[in-house]
């Protein structure tokens, strides 16, 4: 879709994106994103037409729903649903790209428009026995720690080319409010970590949030 230029890692799953298109038509879209310009994540947009994102927008669902999901297994989450603006209802799976060195890097997101299908999908589930619970196991120690580091890198990378010691107040604020709206605050310990990187307390972390949260309404 663009001609930005990508990191090799990312540029790698570029004819997967296009291909996944070809393969399940036009209510098909596929993202590339590098999780090294969290604000800048979109590099790469086969078939914009389903979410409409852009080269050089940021990710929405990853943390939320991929990151801090029980369903993470293999570096990938199938199948959960978020919704459009205009009230579509989007079937995603998300895949994490990780470098050599096995540290998160990227992530190739596929979104499938339901419109058309929800009425028929509905009508066939009618005839079908109700699914049983599933019940998540409990994520082990192992897996906790890596998602904490997963989020970490993530703050990192948010911050990256920040100068704590010269940073005002609100460009503090400002990004503060960007992992709030990124999901990064619902993972335990997270306000620790974001107080320790930005050279303030907790307290005052706590501060710039129920200011973002006020802003809001």
């Amino acid at each position: 879709m663009t001609e930005q230029k990508i990191k090799p890692e990312i540029a790698a799953y570029v004819p997967m994106a296009d291909m996944l298109v070809r393969t399940f038509g036009e209510d098909c879209e596929v993202v590339l994103h590098d999780l090294a310009e969290p604000q800048h994540s979109v590099v790469y947009v086969a078939n914009s037409r389903v979410t409409g994102r852009k080269i050089g927008e940021s990710f929405d669902q990853l943390v939320k729903q991929v990151i801090l999901s029980d369903a993470l297994k293999e570096n990938y989450v199938a199948n959960y649903y978020f919704n459009t603006k205009d009230g579509r209802r989007i079937r995603s799976s998300s895949l994490l790209i990780r470098d050599r060195a096995g540290k998160l890097t990227g992530a190739l997101c596929i979104n499938l428009d339901t419109t058309r299908l929800t009425q028929q999908i509905e009508f066939l589930q009618s005839f079908l026995p109700q699914s049983p619970l599933v019940t998540k196991e409990d994520s082990s120690q192992a897996e906790g720690n890596e998602v904490e580091a997963m989020v970490v890198s993530l703050i990192d990378n948010i911050l990256a080319g920040c100068d704590i010691n010269t940073m005002s107040r609100e460009e503090r604020i400002a990004k503060v409010r960007f992992m709030e709206d990124k999901g990064i605050f619902l993972m335990k310990g997270s306000m620790e970590q974001v107080a320790d990187k930005l050279g303030v307390t907790k307290v005052t972390v706590y501060s710039y949030l129920d200011e973002v949260r006020g802003r809001r309404g």
